[in-house]
């Protein structure tokens, strides 16, 4: 009997002390549990900032690439390769095109890359049909001008093609708007549907040219030769050709609404 009254007062000592140690048992787990929440909570938010953290590193490192990547293929304008040389034109349009900053930067490297490679020589009017070869870089970077997205141009600006030789080149529906191109030998070209709005072409040579639906309003045209192109349908409404030479020049549907003819010649 005592053991067993021995027994039972242990077993009631027990019990007396896991219910005292209950709350803390439960307040230990409650602060746990809270912490795993918080925890929970803290690495959900990290997660959720990952995104933005990548998109910040991308956009620094994207800051520094394009510029690494425009000397690099400026670099390139000036290899004896062809092949680079083009690989540099294209690939300072992809920059031109993912980098609005550099927009401006990259068409007057363009311009200038023509004007270095390929100056104004005189020569003889180029009859229409006569194919003429254009070198591949010129077109290329040319090329790239014509197709800008000139939205991106800065205001009171403008792109200098002038005393260069493009004889020959196809510039089929390219934007040239307000370009410089005085003096240029754009003999036996093909300019067909092209914007050439507001574009200087003083003293430029376009004999022979494919002028076809071509946008010449408002152009300067001053003393340029246009014997033997083709102005079919083109638009010349307000166009200054003070002096220009028509000789033999296609004119049907040609619009000279406010032209200045003045002592233009069409023929002789």
């Amino acid at each position: 009997m005592y053991e067993i009254a021995v027994l039972t007062i242990q077993l009631t000592k027990i019990t007396v002390l896991i219910l005292c140690m209950l709350p803390v048992i439960f307040h230990a787990y409650s602060a746990t549990k809270s912490s795993m929440l918080n925890h929970k909570f803290t690495i959900s938010k990290i997660i959720r900032k990952i995104p933005n953290i990548l998109e910040k590193l991308t956009s620094t490192q994207q800051n520094k690439l394009p510029k690494q990547r425009l000397k690099t293929a400026i670099d390139h304008l000036e290899n004896k390769s062809l092949e680079r040389i083009l690989m540099a034109i294209n690939d300072l349009e992809q920059i031109a095109l993912a980098h609005p900053q550099y927009h401006w930067v990259v068409m007057e490297v363009m311009t200038s890359f023509v004007r270095n490679n390929a100056p104004y020589s005189p020569q003889g009017e180029v009859s229409s049909g006569q194919a003429v070869k254009t070198r591949a870089d010129i077109q290329a970077a040319v090329t790239v001008i014509g197709r800008r997205d000139i939205n991106k141009d800065p205001k009171n600006e403008q792109l200098d093609l002038s005393h260069t030789d493009m004889q020959g080149i196809n510039l089929n529906g390219a934007n040239l708007k307000q370009i410089n191109l005085y003096q240029v030998n754009l003999s036996g070209a093909n300019l067909s549907g092209a914007n050439l709005e507001g574009a200087v072409l003083s003293a430029a040579n376009l004999s022979g040219a494919n002028l076809s639906l071509v946008n010449l309003s408002g152009a300067i045209l001053s003393a340029a030769n246009l014997s033997g192109a083709n102005l079919s349908g083109a638009n010349l409404h307000r166009a200054n050709l003070y002096l220009a030479r028509l000789h033999g020049a296609i004119l049907n549907e040609t619009v000279f609404n406010e032209t200045n003819l003045r002592e233009a010649q069409f023929s002789g």
